[in-house]
């Protein structure tokens, strides 16, 4: 199965330029708000048309600017979940669900997959609720039960647990991959939800893709200051190399061995809050305690660097309440492998 995406499509100032192509799987689009991750997935359903381009579904054509062809939404095989659901507000649950079946004529098979779609997003005893009458997240579980009965070959999901509590939305992630083992792309804010779901992530800004990589490589080597930031790390400074192996950050006022060869272009650095360590034997220099703020299994700590400038804001340091040393640290380190470079 696979997805193919070559678009252009300019609205007033903004231009989005996109191309990617999926291997199964999820593939997950992780960017700020308005950088066209949403547009992105409504020129894949159809909804919005790109101004050039191709989309290739299976091999099937749904979108080539050059040949004419722009199939109706209906027609492209695509399940699509709307930040606003979309439901029929004078239809019950039942119904809504029932409506993505459209095409299936044996009854018999329409009430078992609605059954199933019932128990599987756990809206029993919300059969005959209309949609006024359930909560957000109940709204957002009908939605994709009747996005899924109808069985499209890609799954669109536009932030699709952003109003299920935590312990409900880890456990539709898991059944939903369990359920639906076609290409799905999801776009999201949270990079835990990328990391728990996706096999693969794009990094989207201001219109394009800045990198698309397996997930796990993605968090280990951003590449960019907008996917470090994105994917998380609280600890980002402008930096010039000052040797093969070796950066100097001016605003924290120190010099950094790195794991990786450093490249001309380089532009910043980050390093995450988990890194630092009180027993680092390299990149170890003195720091200055500033504030702590515990959370349920964590301390987040943070300092400056004896020698940083004075409007540089602090850095994060996170400890396991386990390890949490007894008294500040005076000097801080963190591993060569551990300072990430960054190049855009």
């Amino acid at each position: 199965m696979s997805l193919f995406v070559d678009i252009e499509k300019r609205l007033q100032d903004f231009r989005l330029k996109i191309r990617f192509e999926t291997e199964g799987g999820v593939l997950g689009i992780l960017g700020a708000s308005g950088c066209g991750k949403s547009m992105t997935l409504k020129c894949i359903a159809g909804i919005e048309r790109p101004d050039r381009g191709r989309i290739l579904l299976n091999g099937r054509t749904l979108f080539d600017s050059e040949k004419k062809i722009d199939l109706p939404p209906q027609k492209r095989k695509v399940g699509y979940l709307f930040q606003n659901y979309a439901l029929f507000p004078n239809m019950t649950v039942q119904q809504n669900i029932l409506c993505g079946m459209h095409k299936e004529t044996d009854k018999a098979k329409r009430i078992n997959e609605l059954q199933k779609a019932i128990r599987l997003f756990r809206l029993d005893g919300l059969e005959k609720q209309r949609p006024c009458q359930l909560s957000g997240g109940q709204q957002q579980r009908t939605a994709l039960a009747r996005i899924l009965v109808n069985r499209p070959q890609v799954l669109l999901l536009d932030e699709p647990f952003s109003a299920l509590d935590s312990h409900l939305r880890e456990k539709l992630q898991l059944e939903l991959l369990e359920r639906f083992s076609q290409d799905v792309v999801m776009v999201t804010h949270s990079r835990d939800e990328a990391y728990h779901m996706c096999q693969r992530t794009a990094v989207m800004d201001c219109g394009r893709l800045l990198s698309v990589k397996n997930t796990k490589a993605l968090f280990a080597d951003p590449g960019s200051v907008c996917a470090c930031i994105l994917t998380g790390c609280k600890n980002v400074t402008p930096a010039r190399k000052t040797g093969e192996y070796e950066v100097e950050a001016p605003d924290w006022g120190i010099r950094l061995q790195t794991a990786q060869p450093v490249l001309d272009g380089v532009k910043a650095i980050g390093i995450r809050a988990h890194y630092f360590h009180v027993k680092a034997n390299q990149n170890r220099y003195p720091v200055e305690y500033l504030g702590e703020m515990e959370e349920p299994f964590e301390w987040i700590v943070k300092f400056r660097w004896r020698n940083q400038s004075s409007d540089a804001p602090p850095l994060w340091w996170r400890v396991p309440k386990d390890r949490r040393p007894a008294e500040f640290p005076a000097q801080l380190g963190a591993a060569p492998v551990n300072v990430l470079l960054l190049y855009e």
